[in-house]
């Protein structure tokens, strides 16, 4: 299992998430439509050029559930009972087609659940920044975690 159980999270550390990934205008689409968000601040070249962007914008959830899965790999993978809730979610600068994505997570707290005595609760806060050091997302999460087996 490539995920971390609840032991294994110490507070304080920082992830550097090497793998990044460059977002397209296909994304946009693609992920604006599945989720029936119309916004042609997302869709409509025409109408976004005349904005103070010049250009359509990434679906800022889009941007939030790419930032969560590029942690996967290196935190929760398998490991996972579930989210619990986000919170903070923030956006301090837009995405664009062609920038690249990359994130940072900080083991904020944990704790033993008080109900289920097999689990943890992690308490993260991931950071995504583009390709120009800016950070583009921030947010707090908290995942109910697997313990190890004893």
């Amino acid at each position: 299992m490539p995920g971390l159980y609840y032991e294994d999270f110490k507070v304080g550390y920082v992830f550097k998430h090497e793998t990044g990934r460059t977002v397209y205008d296909y994304d946009n689409i693609l992920f604006s439509t599945l989720t029936m968000n119309p916004q042609p601040l997302h869709l409509d070249e025409e109408y976004s050029s005349k904005t103070e962007f010049g250009r359509p914008l990434m679906n800022s959830l889009f941007t939030l559930g790419l930032a969560i899965g590029l942690t996967v790999n290196d935190t929760t993978n398998g490991t996972t009972i579930g989210n619990l809730g986000f919170e903070n979610v923030e956006f301090p600068k837009p995405v664009f087609a062609g920038d690249t994505i990359y994130v940072e997570t900080e083991v904020l707290n944990k704790r033993e659940s008080k109900s289920r005595p097999t689990e943890g609760l992690i308490f993260l806060e991931h950071r995504a920044k583009n390709q120009r050091g800016e950070t583009v997302m921030r947010c707090k999460r908290t995942a109910l975690m697997k313990k190890k087996l004893k």
